[in-house]
């Protein structure tokens, strides 16, 4: 019996060390026991932080797997927090914003943010689209060992692209979005496609996502973002690379 237990402590133990390490930036108390409750119940292990500064020192001692940041904090708001994170990590991030705005949903997304949640959700659609980032950080299996497309060139199994040899940085959406699209050369990838390929979750997903990950893209693997050789928008249909 003894050895029993202490197999079934060494499997629990083993769980907890495995499980995925979320960091939630919420100032309201209230919402943030509430999400850090919901999402423990899934298994996951939550860190907490009030404000943007707790949150960029969290991170800084302990880089989580999927960031979900309030835009509305006091101190250093959401978008900052955001921008912090992104100069030395590519890890998953959501913004929450309690307002509809497009403004503000466009300018968490330029900030660096993979997707937003609207308040007030549901603890079932915010689990659902963690689950869907944490499906993105596998490595997109790929028949191609490279895709060249003039000065551009994709190693998916590297998760690397280079432009004129030298490498870029992509976030790993914007890294699957360009794999997603250069797998399949010359097709036209509509909105909704593209977010049940690469979001994984197409029935609640917002067309923005794309539209706003395509202009992110653009800066990084065109030489002139604002006349883009390799990722063209197809009016009315979509994007596809060339």
């Amino acid at each position: 019996m003894a050895s029993m237990a202490l197999l079934g402590t060494r499997h629990r133990a083993s769980c907890k060390a495995m499980s995925t390490h979320i960091l939630t930036v919420e100032d309201d108390e209230r919402i943030r026991s509430a999400v850090k409750l919901a999402l423990e119940d899934e298994g996951w292990t939550v860190e907490e932080a009030a404000t943007g500064e707790d949150a960029i020192e969290a991170f800084r001692r302990h880089p989580a797997e999927v960031v979900l940041i309030d835009i509305m904090l006091p101190g250093i708001d959401g978008f900052e927090v955001c921008r912090s994170i992104r100069k030395t990590s590519d890890v998953p991030i959501v913004m929450v914003t309690a307002r509809a705005d497009t403004h503000d949903i466009v300018a968490g997304l330029e900030a660096g943010a993979d997707d937003y949640l609207t308040k007030p959700f549901q603890p079932k659609e915010l689990s659902a689209r963690i689950r869907a980032l944490l499906r993105r950080i596998k490595p997109t299996p790929s028949g191609h060992s490279k895709l060249l497309f003039d000065d551009l060139e994709i190693i998916p199994e590297e998760g690397k692209v280079l432009r004129d040899g030298e490498e870029l940085h992509l976030t790993k959406t914007e890294f699957r979005l360009l794999v997603e699209l250069g797998q399949n050369p010359g097709r036209v990838f509509s909105r909704e496609a593209l977010l049940d390929k690469v979001w994984g979750y197409g029935y609640f997903g917002d067309g923005r996502l794309v539209d706003v990950h395509v202009r992110r893209l653009r800066t990084k693997v065109e030489h002139d973002a604002a006349n883009p050789r390799h990722v063209v928008t197809v009016r009315g249909l979509g994007y596809r690379l060339q």
